[in-house]
């Protein structure tokens, strides 16, 4: 892992979304550690109900960029991350996540076997209401801005992407026949070919109430 330079804090304030790239590869050793943190966000319930997809090959990168409408970014950048989100992942076996979580410490065997309940009655609950595939995209999200921040902290800059087909970007990644998982967000990753300025954002009092919308604290 390369040396911290920035602070979270800075990381925060420097981060641009930039969209055009030095065709240079991201080094694979700074690729894995940049996917090691972006697993390390949380999810609900510790489901780790996302997956995360790292398309470099030409071929793929063009069929990103046909599926986002002639985006140059899945064009220039040397790798493009495609975060799945895994509604159905609940109903699969965690006997892996339990055991880690004990191993580790983290979790009593008293604690383990209501959690593991309770994960299941919560995500019924979810499936009746309709809710899995939001909640699932959401932890998938987190990841994603995991992600970006990492990124940032190691000099490489990123593009959270919106404005894509969702069937075509899972025929580029093998998931086309796939109803069961869903596609979150798509982020370019690479080199900065371009300097992007802060925009600038709209002060705290026009984003930030406390206790209900719209309420200005004293």
């Amino acid at each position: 892992m390369t040396k911290s330079t920035l602070s979270v804090a800075q990381a925060i304030r420097t981060r641009r979304t930039v969209r055009h790239y030095r065709p240079d590869p991201v080094p694979e050793p700074l690729l894995d550690t940049l996917l090691a943190l972006a697993v390390e966000a949380p999810t609900s319930w510790n489901l780790q109900d996302r997956s995360i997809v790292v398309v470099r090959s030409n071929e793929g990168r063009a069929g990103l960029v046909r599926a986002t409408g002639g985006q140059p970014q899945p064009r220039e950048a040397p790798l493009v991350l495609v975060f799945v989100a895994e509604p159905q992942a609940w109903r699969t076996d965690h006997t892996d996540v339990y055991e880690q979580a004990r191993r580790r410490g983290a979790w009593s065997e008293e604690f383990t076997a209501m959690f593991a309940a309770a994960s299941q009655s919560f995500q019924q609950n979810l499936g009746r209401l309709g809710l899995l595939r939001e909640y699932a995209v959401k932890d998938a999200m987190i990841a994603a801005s995991f992600v970006m921040l990492a990124a940032t902290e190691m000099g490489l800059a990123t593009s959270p992407m919106n404005g894509w087909d969702e069937a075509e970007v899972k025929k580029v990644i093998g998931i086309g026949d796939r109803d069961d998982l869903a596609v979150a967000l798509l982020v370019a990753v690479g080199y900065p070919a371009e300097e992007r300025l802060h925009p600038g954002r709209l002060p705290l009092s026009r984003s930030v109430f406390h206790e209900a919308y719209g309420v200005h604290g004293e």
